[in-house]
């Protein structure tokens, strides 16, 4: 086996990790989960499910990554010693590569409206780049994949962090430099009304908890073995559940950002004389980022197509610093157990994705929304559960032990520590199958 790459510093791994959960399931999934879930009671339970039960399959995934500098499957199958890891870790593979395969045409739009505001500055209008047809998809998801397969070619320091470092920092600025302008329009102060003010009835009804609970793992990245994979780069000196905490209240406060930006955008939209209300509900989906926000700037003039720009200069590097994650999962076996090198093994996943693309794009309104639920509303949670499982019951509890004193000799009387094991053992795979049974049946 290679030797394996580092995160060479800290604030690397907590960018790029960050960076991995901090995707279009923040940008977009967040603040559209809002406007369809009645605002601020979403939000209140997201951040309830985010830290109950996100953060804790989060530390697995670390933990499991660290110790065994492995893939998902060769360290599931270290930890259980037979198939059944290798089971698991496979889901795993196969489930991220299908979210790529989707995330990557939705990335590919987002790409394809940046080009069109950029182009707008200059009074230059192709309705080509903005229409919905099978060759703009096509091409823009293969432009976008070509971005991610250039990055994680480049290793875990010379290509992801040496990007993530970069890409993080501007998605601030620009996330934070639109809440401001948003928030001095007419209208502003009513989106944050909704944002903020909980209608506490709602907080409880199952469909909101279940979306609640399906957003915080899939904007974590969880379950698919992104964050183990990332844990595996990790230096051995460095402490494990503060690493955990900061990628955790980094990925959560984007999220929050977003839906500080787009929920108050809304209503400036409305303010301006777009529709954002279907019957008494808002417009969530493709509809909001495609169509009532455009028509948003729109409402702005000429400062409007800068603005345009930014919101989709945005939404291409969210996109970007969770694809390259995803596809570093496949990689890493590939390079790991079967000896290919970086290069090859990236292509090769690169080229697969493209194909399963293609077949969606294909057949859009079979698999679009069929893919996404398969993946984002069953698999993650089930694999979530398995990774419980896992940290949980089967694998030794003095090994675990063992592996966070590396980053923190004194880990032992830490409350992480009096709390984690159990709750990851009992609390959290009881919670996850009763809202996951919920959510099925």
């Amino acid at each position: 086996m290679a030797s394996r790459g580092q995160f060479s510093s800290r604030i690397g791994f907590i960018l790029a990790a960050a960076g991995s959960a901090v995707g279009l399931g923040n940008i977009w999934g967040f603040p559209t989960k809002v406007a369809e879930n009645g605002g601020a009671a979403f939000v209140l339970m997201y951040l309830i499910m985010a830290f109950l039960l996100a953060y804790p399959v989060l530390m697995a995934e670390l933990i499991i990554g660290r110790a065994k500098r492995a893939n998902m499957i060769d360290a599931l199958r270290s930890i259980s010693g037979n198939a059944f890891g290798s089971i698991v870790g496979s889901a795993g593979a196969i489930t991220v590569i299908f979210i790529l395969a989707f995330y990557s045409i939705v990335a590919g739009w987002m790409f394809s409206h940046l080009i069109d505001a950029v182009l707008s500055i200059i009074t230059v209008d192709l309705p080509w780049l903005t229409d919905s047809s099978i060759a703009r998809n096509i091409i823009f998801m293969c432009i976008f994949l070509a971005f991610t397969c250039a990055v994680v070619i480049g290793g875990v320091s010379g290509g992801i962090e040496k990007w993530s470092v970069r890409l993080m920092p501007t998605l601030l600025i620009l996330i934070i430099a639109l809440i401001l302008y948003v928030s001095f329009q007419d209208g502003a102060i009513d989106g944050w009304k909704a944002f903020l003010i909980p209608d506490f009835a709602r907080a409880v009804e199952p469909g909101l908890l279940v979306d609640a609970m399906g957003q915080a793992f899939f904007s974590m990245s969880l379950g698919v073995g992104t964050m183990l994979v990332y844990g595996s780069y990790i230096q051995k000196n460095e402490s494990l559940p503060r690493l955990g905490a900061s990628v955790a209240l980094v990925d959560i406060g984007v999220a929050i950002l977003a839906g500080m930006l787009i929920i108050p955008a809304m209503y400036v939209a409305l303010n301006n004389g777009v529709e954002i209300f279907i019957g008494d509900k808002l417009i969530e989906g493709p509809t909001l980022i495609f169509q009532v926000l455009p028509s948003l700037f729109a409402t702005m003039g000429f400062v409007g197509t800068f603005v345009a720009s930014a919101f989709f200069a945005l939404m291409v590097i969210a996109a970007l610093t969770s694809s390259i994650s995803m596809l570093e999962v496949p990689v890493a076996y590939l390079v790991d157990n079967k000896g290919l090198r970086r290069k090859r093994a990236t292509v090769l996943i690169t080229v697969l994705v493209f194909a399963l693309s293609t077949i969606i794009v294909l057949n859009f309104d079979v698999l679009f929304g069929l893919v996404i639920s398969i993946t984002t509303e069953y698999s993650q949670p089930i694999l979530g559960l398995f990774l419980c499982i896992f940290a949980g019951w089967i694998w030794k509890r003095n090994e675990i032990l063992g592996e966070l004193k590396q980053g923190n000799v004194s880990i032992e009387q830490s409350v992480f520590w009096k709390i984690w094991p159990w709750y990851v053992k009992f609390v959290c795979p009881v919670v996850i199958a009763v809202m996951f049974y919920r959510s099925v049946f």
